[in-house]
């Protein structure tokens, strides 16, 4: 055989495992072995057996047969790299509805453990068998880690050098307190040459005052189903913060219902398995719950974690809102915390909110820590989710 004619070979083999079904035989190509294995680890997925797939032709599925999709799994493991793994597992439990597998400790063994898969799993929780709960936890467990090494550092770095550039801007009330090397160097152009000395204009604080509370952080987490990935996210990220000594973090989940969730922080992963994924929302009822964990208005950041679908009072909840913000309480929405993109949100609240000095928007964990560090230091947010926009 010529090279033409095997580069034409291979690229017909590639076609037939893209197209899948009925396309794929077209082309007459024929697979075997790894090949062969690839294309029906596909195929049970978006082929006929994929319900939902919208394309007819041949299709294994998965049926409802465990030992077959622990098979499945472990050859999808094998073919393909993790980020795509991740995507077929999330697509062959809502195509294929093998939500009811999930509760088998031998799936959760063989799964590679990503965000949507371990929203799936909270969102079980409350029917989890005995039997799967440890296997179900070790799959969220080993999400958590993940994210706290991707995210931990640069959230308490973002988060100490907000403190510090703020308390620098702070007029020291005793001489102890003068950074006297910053003060010099941003004055010297009020230096007196006939005195020989500099007179300076305004002092500049020591910046780490770390024996004191310096910022109160309010994390308010809607927990209906369609916010899997952000309550997973938040929940992380929450921990990070309620770590520092610097902050006092407080985490507080919603549906209908409010769970004050701030005792969990220590371990995210109790405190992943605390919420109720699923449900209505009532975001006024949320706002002010945390209304009365707020003691320092003026020192305090309140982050509103939602799609903005309110099912309860939007009036009472604008109203909240705006007596929020009065009193000097930094708040911004989001609408997603997550990597998934632009979600969908109810556009109208967002609008309202903004026009109450609430921005509202999408974001993703990689930009959380300079979300907060802009909101500690008192920084436009609106004007800074535009440029982490724009620069994306």
């Amino acid at each position: 055989m010529t090279a033409d004619a095997e580069a034409n070979e291979e690229r017909l083999r590639r076609w037939r495992l893209v197209l899948g079904g009925e396309a794929a035989e077209a082309t007459g190509a024929a697979l075997t072995g790894e090949e062969a294995r690839m294309d029906a680890s596909l195929d049970a997925v978006y082929g006929t057996g994929g319900r939902g797939a919208g394309r007819r032709g041949r299709g294994a599925g998965l049926g409802a047969s465990a030992p077959q999709v622990a098979r499945w799994l472990g050859d999808i493991r094998a073919f393909f790299p993790s980020t795509v793994v991740q995507i077929m597992q999330r697509d062959a439990v809502e195509r294929l509805d093998l939500t009811r597998l999930l509760l088998e400790p031998e799936m959760l063994d063989a799964v590679e453990p990503d965000v949507h898969l371990a929203g799936t799993l909270l969102s079980l929780n409350r029917v989890l068998p005995e039997r799967a709960r440890e296997s179900a936890r070790a799959v969220v467990r080993a999400v958590v880690r993940r994210l706290e090494d991707r995210l931990a550092r640069r959230l308490r770095s973002a988060v100490d050098g907000a403190l510090d550039r703020s308390a620098r801007r702070r007029r020291p009330r005793r001489a102890s307190e003068v950074d006297w090397h910053r003060t010099v160097r941003a004055n010297l152009r009020h230096y007196v040459p006939a005195r020989r000395t500099v007179v300076p204009d305004h002092l500049i604080g020591y910046a780490r005052r770390r024996r004191t509370v310096e910022r109160d952080i309010v994390l308010c987490v809607d927990q209906s189903g369609s916010m899997a990935a952000s309550v997973v996210h938040a929940g992380v990220l929450g921990a990070v913060l309620a770590s520092m000594p610097t902050l006092r973090t407080s985490l507080v989940a919603f549906d209908t219902a409010v769970v004050d969730l701030t005792d969990r922080l220590r371990d995210p992963v109790e405190l992943l398995f605390g919420t109720q994924l699923g449900g209505g929302t009532d975001i006024n009822r949320a706002l002010a719950y945390c209304e009365r964990l707020i003691t320092r208005p003026r020192e305090t950041v309140l982050v509103l974690i939602s799609d903005l679908y309110e099912g309860g009072s939007r009036a009472e909840m604008l109203k909240r809102v705006a007596a929020l913000t009065a009193a000097g309480t930094r708040m911004v929405a989001l609408t997603a915390l997550s990597d998934d993109g632009a979600p969908a949100f109810d556009h109208a609240n967002a609008v309202a909110l903004a026009s109450l000095g609430v921005p509202a928007f999408a974001c993703t964990p990689d930009a959380f820590p300079d979300l907060m560090a802009a909101a500690i230091e008192g920084r436009d947010l609106t004007e800074w989710s535009g440029r982490s926009a724009s620069g994306r």
